[in-house]
């Protein structure tokens, strides 16, 4: 029997057609948030002044001659060889244990009492502030700072729409009578504080006044957040107690502090202390933001606290910096005009400098630039309005000759600029 015939089917080519697309529309608008907080002055700057010949007194960044670069290599090998596997697996929120063993042990050699439990691990003490702000802040909340104030603290709170609200200060920080008026009157969430040798103003805040600060948050109902990145690069005087220590704040004192400063920022490794049930918060917040920061990182700073002397190596910092930080007072007292004042910090990086009168800094800048020398205008700091004749001067990363030179060409941008 024949197969059946198979009908053929004929297809037409394809004719393309055009198909009339209107205008596109635009994606939906930024959060009003990211449109209304701006980038930061200070990380401008430091691009600005990257190119090779400027001396830069703008980034607070530690000196990299003084990283121990070679022990910090033998800890990443210590953590390849004691467990690759582990090193380069997923670990914990809070971090891993004997990191956290060791922030607290060094914590309770300095004067509070801490375990291990205690400690989150963050990236950086920057993730520390930005994870409590999201525990705690919600929008219209009232946040009370210093006033100058650290600038990315400022940009931390205004993403979350809080309300800053400065706290009026002195030569030696947040007047306690200023701040209970005020706690009073605003009803804030919380105090951000950086009371040992300030950013940007070097100064700290005295024991005394600590002490009230604590009795005001206790008596009006405030959390604090002390943030200390700064507090073992001391060079004269003695240490004052944390914010954390003192009676009253020890169920709401938030204490944030950082390895970038002691051993390598681009370890990106700070640590949080805070009360049980605001730590909780806190590694729900950072479980969203990261699920937890580098484990190789963690066990290479964890095995170097362990075979190596920080303290010592603290103490050549400490020794590199001061030098540093007297290079450049004696500098500027041979080469500013009278009528310019600035400070001398106890520790930490940074002096803080005020043009006379009908000045300003960020007019400055731009001279000093064409000269071959940066600095940081003191106006973004203020959390209301800015002092415009303020400037903010790092000692930390250049050598005393350097610094001499650099404030020589200072000098030479201030007369050109009429600051006499």
């Amino acid at each position: 029997m024949p197969a059946a015939a198979v009908p053929t089917t004929t297809v037409a080519p394809a004719t393309a057609t055009a198909t009339s697309v209107g205008p596109a529309s635009p994606p939906p608008a930024f959060a009003a948030r990211a449109a209304s907080v701006e980038g930061s002055p200070v990380r401008e700057i430091l691009a600005l002044t990257e190119r090779p010949g400027i001396v830069s007194f703008a980034g607070g960044l530690p000196a990299p001659e003084l990283f121990d670069t070679e022990g910090l290599r033998a800890a990443y090998d210590a953590a390849f060889a004691a467990s690759a596997r582990r090193a380069l697996q997923y670990s914990t929120t809070e971090g891993a244990p004997e990191l956290r063993a060791a922030v607290a042990a060094r914590a309770t050699a300095r004067g509070l009492p801490t375990d291990a439990d205690d400690v989150v691990i963050t990236s950086g003490s920057q993730q520390a502030l930005t994870l409590i702000t999201a525990a705690l802040i919600e929008p219209g909340d009232v946040v009370l700072v210093e006033n100058p104030t650290y600038l990315a603290a400022l940009q931390c709170f205004r993403l979350t729409g809080a309300r800053v609200v400065a706290v009026p200060c002195d030569g030696e920080g947040i007047v306690p009578e200023a701040l209970a008026e005020l706690v009073a009157r605003e009803r804030p969430k919380l105090l951000y504080t950086v009371p040992t040798f300030q950013n940007p103003t070097g100064r700290t805040l005295p024991a005394a006044r600590r002490a009230a600060v604590a009795r005001t948050a206790a008596r009006l109902g405030l959390w604090l957040v002390e943030d200390d990145p700064y507090g073992e690069l001391r060079y004269e005087g003695t240490d004052v107690p944390w914010l954390a220590a003192h009676p009253g704040a020890e169920d709401r004192t938030a204490l944030l502090g950082s390895f970038s400063k002691i051993m390598a920022p681009g370890l990106r490794l700070g640590w949080l202390r805070a009360p049980a049930a605001l730590r909780r918060a806190a590694v729900v917040a950072k479980q969203a933001a990261d699920l937890h920061t580098s484990t190789v990182d963690q066990l290479a700073a964890a095995h170097y606290l362990a075979t190596v002397d920080l303290d010592a190596h603290i103490g050549t910092v400490r020794a590199a910096y001061r030098e540093r930080r007297d290079a450049l007072q004696g500098a500027l007292s041979r080469t500013l005009p009278a009528d310019c004042e600035w400070n001398l910090p106890e520790g930490g990086m940074f002096v803080w400098a005020r043009l006379p009168e009908n000045h300003d800094a960020t007019d400055l800048l731009k001279t000093a630039v064409t000269h071959g020398v940066a600095f940081v205008p003191g106006a973004p700091f203020h959390a209301t309005t800015p002092d415009p004749r303020t400037l903010r001067l790092s000692f930390t990363t250049h050598t005393p000759p350097e610094i001499t030179e650099g404030v020589a060409r200072l000098g030479r941008a201030l007369t050109e600029c009429g600051v006499e």
